[in-house]
């Protein structure tokens, strides 16, 4: 083999793996990536550790939906992630552990796990009006009411410490737990 056609190798092989780099990047920036759940607020849908993948394309595209779960900036370097309940224009009550949406009452199977568990066999969710929570009678256009899956233990929209949750925020949707492996998989 020439010295040429080393370099040549060299290069190919420099340009393939560049390529790859580049191509990883810009999926983990533009389309899907990673984060680790921080507390137990999600509970049982997504534990302290877990690692999700959050979808940055499929909101882009469309619009979120009730009960994504959407991972969104809460604060400066710090991410929540969260149910949505309400969509704008929406007024938001629970009654006797019971969620009301715009006056209908909602099933929320995702949480019968939770509240099967608890010890006491109180409400799972306290009895809340949205005009009392925060003052609105509606969730605003291109906001969002958001509650954790640990609805006793959740700083969620509830809290003036994060209320409605504006569009803009919204870094993607979560659904796949990557790691721990035996939790490997879709929530929905």
């Amino acid at each position: 083999m020439t010295q040429k056609q080393t370099k040549n190798e060299f290069w190919a092989w420099f340009k393939t793996i560049g390529l790859a780099i580049i191509f990883t990047m810009g999926i983990r920036y533009f389309f899907l990536s990673p984060i680790a759940v921080k507390g137990a607020s999600m509970e049982p849908t997504f534990e302290n550790g877990d690692k999700v993948i959050v979808n940055k394309v499929g909101p882009r595209i469309s619009n979120y939906d009730r009960f994504d779960i959407i991972v969104f900036e809460a604060k400066e370097d710090e991410n929540y992630i969260k149910r949505i309940i309400g969509l704008p224009g929406d007024h938001i009550a629970y009654k006797d552990d019971v969620l009301y949406i715009n006056g209908k009452a909602y099933d929320e199977p995702y949480l019968t796990e939770y509240k099967e568990a608890l010890l006491d066999k109180g409400d799972f969710t306290y009895d809340f009006i949205l005009e009392e929570q925060l003052g609105e009678m509606t969730v605003p256009e291109g906001h969002f009411f958001v509650l954790g899956d640990n609805r006793r233990g959740s700083i969620d929209s509830r809290s003036s410490e994060v209320g409605f949750v504006s569009q803009d925020t919204i870094l993607g949707t979560a659904g796949f737990v990557l790691w721990p492996f035996e939790r490997l998989g879709s929530t929905h």
